[in-house]
């Protein structure tokens, strides 16, 4: 007799972590690969990151710690806020996660029923609406286009039957780079305050942004839930640290959540996390390095013919329409890997209904890298045939 395998394993794959393996295949069987497919920072930690996790490993002060996380790291994010936005923010409500995806299984657990409906952006980032799924809550994409910048609008979420019980918003955004302007969030923030509708603000790429700097909901409201990441910013993607800011509302479940789930995150990435904040100088040569990739790609990208290119305000990422090469966006990266060593992200991973006609190139990796991918798609992909 077969036994019972549950319904919420059936959600579907992070395609961009497929595309990763097939990079890795190629590399182990001697191909050579320009990866330009997964949004990690080609940088290293820190220094003082690097300098503060050996300190603790001599010291052997490794163990459990408060599911909440070490109150210095706590206190210490709660004075980024007032460094970076001017925002108080009392460190009882600073919570600690195992990267930014425990950050959104907490939230959503905390915060949705199973049956309760989600609304986010399309294209978006893919963890959102299956983690939402595989929790029995309902995603709703709004269709965003180039005129709404990727980004939820009060005009798409007045096109819903009904007001969802909640809203993601992601700002800058994954894949897009787009951001939501000071404006624009409070008419978001507000629309979800009269509609009863729960915030969750995704920032974890604030800090790498070109031309504006991110706008917290925090300066804006009390009732949101804030979630940022270790992994872009401050460079230490595999050290699995995030941290949420919540409401009151909010604290005593997620924490009861994240006891029971995850015990505590890591004691040697907080650690190291807390010197992470006075290594701003180092950390803002990374994005300079960033934004020198991304005027590269924004320039060579038309002459491959990708004209259509989203305006990467921030992060790390180019999303190209397509559409004048292919209306199949997976058998275009699965041929751009296998023809040209370039491994980038299909469309359909952010947007399952109109991402077949786009594609997300990551510049997080080396200028390099970035030029001579530019080099092989202008020399490739006006005779591909899609």
């Amino acid at each position: 007799m077969a036994l019972k395998v549950a319904a919420r394993g059936a959600v579907p794959p992070f395609i961009v972590m497929d595309v990763m393996r097939a990079a890795n295949e190629r590399e182990a069987a001697g191909g050579d690969v320009l990866h330009l497919e997964v949004g990690q920072p080609g940088t290293p930690a820190p220094d003082g990151v690097l300098a503060a996790a050996r300190s603790a490993l001599d010291d052997h002060l490794i163990g459990y710690t408060d599911a909440m996380g070490l109150p210095g790291l706590r206190a210490r994010i709660a004075r980024h806020y007032a460094e970076w936005y001017g925002c108080e923010v009392d460190p009882r409500r600073v919570m600690v996660t195992t990267g930014s995806s425990a950050g959104f299984l907490l939230s959503f657990l905390a915060a949705f029923n199973a049956g309760d409906r989600v609304a986010l952006a399309a294209p978006g980032y893919p963890a959102y609406r299956n983690i939402l799924s595989a929790l029995g809550v309902e995603p709703l994409l709004l269709p965003a286009e180039a005129e709404h910048r990727f980004q939820p609008t009060p005009e798409l979420l007045d096109r819903l039957p009904a007001p969802p019980d909640g809203l993601i918003v992601a700002s800058p955004s994954n894949p897009a780079g787009t951001m939501v302007g000071p404006h624009e969030l409070r008419a978001l923030v507000d629309y979800c305050a009269a509609a009863g509708i729960r915030l969750i603000s995704d920032e974890i790429y604030h800090g790498i942004c070109f031309d504006q700097p991110g706008v917290t909901a925090l300066s804006l409201s009390e009732d949101a839930v804030v979630i940022n990441s270790f992994s872009k910013y401050f460079s230490m993607t595999g050290w699995r640290l995030g941290w949420m800011v919540l409401p009151e509302d909010l604290l005593r479940p997620v924490e009861c959540l994240a006891q029971n789930l995850f015990i505590s995150p890591p004691c040697l990435s907080q650690i190291a996390g807390e010197a992470a904040f006075d290594c701003g100088e180092q950390l803002d040569r990374y994005v300079a390095a960033y934004a020198r990739n991304r005027a590269l790609l924004l320039e060579e990208l038309p002459k491959a013919g990708l004209d259509r290119l989203a305006p990467a305000d921030g992060a790390f990422y180019i999303y190209a329409d397509v559409a004048a090469v292919t209306n199949d966006s997976e058998a275009l990266c699965r041929r751009m890997l296998a023809e040209t060593g370039i491994a980038a992200t299909p469309g359909v991973d952010f947007d399952p209904d109109r991402g077949h006609h786009f594609v997300r190139f990551s510049f997080a990796g080396l200028e390099a890298d970035m030029r001579e991918a530019a080099r092989r798609l202008q020399d490739w992909l006006p005779g591909c045939g899609g």
